[in-house]
């Protein structure tokens, strides 16, 4: 089996630098698909009908295309769009490109690109010297395969090379797959041909390409399928942008040949201008000029339009303003009949409030639309709750209208999308806001500690609530300095209100003068009295005003926390005091990779009233390393396994003795996101203390 590359720098692209001449254009066919699990069977069929395309117009590296070649292809494609979904969860770009090189020996490859846009998330194995995931394994030591997938191994072992380009905002993985029986083509393929490109439309859609649609199969089982899938694809879409785009390319081609949907401003009013969010044409060289029509003015519908279709001109002219010459005059003669035979369907459309859409002519554009002939045009209102969202815009062309039929099933199609899109603006405010109460609930700066390097690593696990985690560190009379590190029992208003209250209280008792032990005492107190009582009608009052039902129990909201004081000693290094409520261990690091607890476990805050918490001391040396962590760590699960198994954790630490705070906090932060496909399904936190 092929070795996998473990560079993360940018690796010679094969092609970029050739011995040889290379013959022509580079060939390319490339879409852009939703990080959702269909991507990885829609790119599949991508590859397969790219190749199928390249094949049909002839490019003369295609008679290499063997089923073998085909089918590596496809399964690399499939292992690397997996990837990219499950670990990057983005938009994923795939790019199939075919390189022709002279010289002496002329040949041919196939280099797959996978592009995603979350650069900071790893493809397994990548960096020289990185802990293996799962727990347990040795350093340097390449994971199970029969435990951790064959996904890289398979990339390996199919191409004949593959890396890692990294750039601003993107991470690359590519593979190159040799052509076979290939040999130097006679003279370079129809520019033209090449030119054309495969729609992501046709590539999500289960259907099978067709040059002519079949409008009869809306009137029966086809259009509950149609639906069906779109309401599949569309639900739990988080983002509008995507939605739309989705919205788009499931309308092109099946049910029109171009479609346009603006989106209104969230509370903008009246007079706020609508946004071309998506426009979309079966086409490609249409996309553009259909978007500069577009563009001169929003489509804005009558206020008495309901959600049903409307009548409104092509935002185009059947020709350009130009004198017509030559082929142009025949097209004109061919095309006058339809011109004739839409005139009064326009004007019908007018009659029904058109005229007020803000859609007009453009005499001004040159370029006529693909196909050069007239067509037929609705619009239909986005609406959700009864609130106006947007509008969608769709046409077909050379056709006098578009059949009763298809415009009921765009108008169910357009209900579904003003669901979604009302879904995704709802998440949108609900993270927005959650967002700027955890920018409340957490310190916007952090205390440096004099002679000790920190780190912190803080990932909530769901944006859109808020977590229950939380940390500080401060300083405090007597030339002291506190570090906490806290976990709120469940998420969202209740847990925020918890953590609202207890780090002010923790800095204030701190600064009071109380040791460790007596702070944890106080606070537990302070959690059990009237304060939590009041922490529960505040939270259950935020939850009614974001039109949450939550469950109207009055018990206490159960507090982990992990408080520790630190003191510099005069010869170097520092003194810490320490006491853990019910939370994970902090570990204490020696320069030799020795790992030790170095706290005792104690009951949980907020559970029983007559506790008496406990500290402990010990010194922090230069080189040693305290890491504290919440059990968003510690109870990481990978199928009946969890991250601390058998000392996970201390195994993964032992491995960074010498490494500064911040190498440490990273290295530890990778092996928790390694330990499992799926990403994190709770908050992770964790702060490392390094004496210098």
């Amino acid at each position: 089996m092929a070795p996998i590359p473990l560079q993360r720098d940018t690796v010679q692209r094969p092609g970029t630098t050739c011995a040889g001449h290379v013959h022509g254009p580079r060939l390319a066919s490339r879409t852009s698909l939703p990080g959702i699990p269909l991507a990885p069977s829609a790119a599949r069929r991508f590859v397969r009908a790219a190749l199928a395309e390249w094949t049909g117009i002839g490019v003369p590296a295609a008679v290499g295309f063997s089923d073998r070649l085909a089918d590596d292809a496809v399964t690399v494609t499939n292992e690397l769009v997996t990837n990219a979904v499950v670990h990057a969860g983005t938009t994923v770009d795939l790019v199939l490109g075919l390189e022709e090189e002279g010289g002496d020996e002329p040949s041919a490859a196939l280099v797959l690109e996978v592009t995603d846009h979350h650069p900071a998330r790893p493809v397994s194995g990548d960096e020289p010297g990185a802990d293996p995931g799962p727990a347990g394994a040795h350093p340097g030591e390449l994971p199970d395969p029969a435990e951790y997938g064959r996904g890289l191994q398979l990339v390996a072992t199919l191409a004949d090379s593959w890396g890692i380009t990294y750039r601003t905002g993107l991470k690359t993985v590519w593979a190159r797959l040799p052509v076979d029986d290939w040999s130097a083509p006679p003279a370079p393929p129809d520019g033209e041909a090449l030119r054309r490109g495969l729609r992501a439309a046709e590539i999500l859609a289960p259907a099978a390409r067709r040059t002519e649609r079949d409008d009869a199969v809306w009137d029966s089982r086809g259009a509950p399928a149609f639906l069906a899938e779109a309401s599949d694809l569309l639900a739990g879409q988080l983002d509008e942008d995507l939605v739309a785009a989705i919205a788009g390319q499931l309308l092109v081609p099946r049910l029109a040949d171009w479609c346009a949907i603006w989106l209104e401003a969230e509370g903008g009013g009246p007079a706020a201008e609508p946004r071309l969010a998506r426009v979309w044409h079966s086409d490609e060289t249409g996309t553009e000029p259909l978007r500069a029509a577009l563009e001169r003015e929003p489509l804005r519908l009558p206020a008495g339009v309901g959600s049903g279709p409307v009548s409104v001109p092509v935002p185009w002219p059947a020709h350009p303003v130009e004198e017509d010459h030559g082929e142009n005059g025949a097209d004109r003669e061919e095309n006058g009949a339809d011109r004739e035979e839409n005139g009064a369907d326009r004007e019908e459309g007018r009659s029904q409030g058109a005229e007020g859409c803000g859609v007009r002519e453009a005499a001004s554009v040159r370029a006529p639309h693909p196909g050069g002939r007239d067509g037929a045009a609705l619009a239909f209102r986005i609406t959700a709750g009864g609130r106006a969202l947007g509008t969608v815009l769709v046409g077909r062309e050379g056709v006098a209208q578009v059949p009763e039929a298809v415009a009921s099933l765009i108008e169910d199609f357009v209900r579904r999308l003003g669901l979604a899109v009302g879904a995704a603006r709802a998440y949108t405010r609900q993270a927005t806001i959650s967002r700027i109460l955890q920018r409340g609930l957490l310190p916007s700066k952090v205390a440096d500690i004099p002679g000790v390097t920190s780190s912190l690593v803080y990932e909530p696990s769901d944006d859109g609530v808020v977590g229950g985690d939380f940390y500080d560190i401060f300083p405090c009379p007597g030339d002291r300095w506190c570090f906490v590190l806290g976990d709120v029992q469940g998420s969202g208003p209740e847990a925020a209100v918890v953590t609202g209250l207890a780090r002010p209280w923790l800095r204030l008792l701190s600064r009071e003068g109380f040791g460790v032990g007596e702070v944890l005492d106080r606070l537990n107190r302070l959690l059990l009295d009237d304060a939590m009582e009041a922490a529960e009608a505040a939270a259950l009052m935020v939850a009614a005003a974001g039109g949450r039902q939550l469950h109207d129990g009055t018990q206490s909201r159960f507090l982990s926390l992990l408080y520790g004081e630190v003191v510099p000693l005069p010869g170097g290094g520092v003194r810490c005091t320490v006491a853990s409520a019910g939370h994970p261990l902090p570990l204490l690091l020696r320069p030799d990779g020795s790992v030790r607890p170095a706290a005792e476990p104690q009951v949980l805050l907020g559970v029983v009233e007559d506790v008496a918490y406990e500290s402990q001391d010990f010194d922090l040396a230069p080189g040693d390393t305290l890491l504290c962590v919440t059990d968003g760590v510690t109870e990481r699960r990978s199928g009946p396994l969890m991250f601390d198994d058998g000392d996970g954790l201390a195994r993964v630490l032992a491995g960074c003795a010498g490494l500064p705070a911040d190498a440490t906090a990273e290295r530890i932060r990778r092996a928790v996101h390694e330990f499992a496909e799926r990403p994190p399904d709770d908050d992770v936190a964790l702060l490392v203390l390094h004496a210098d």
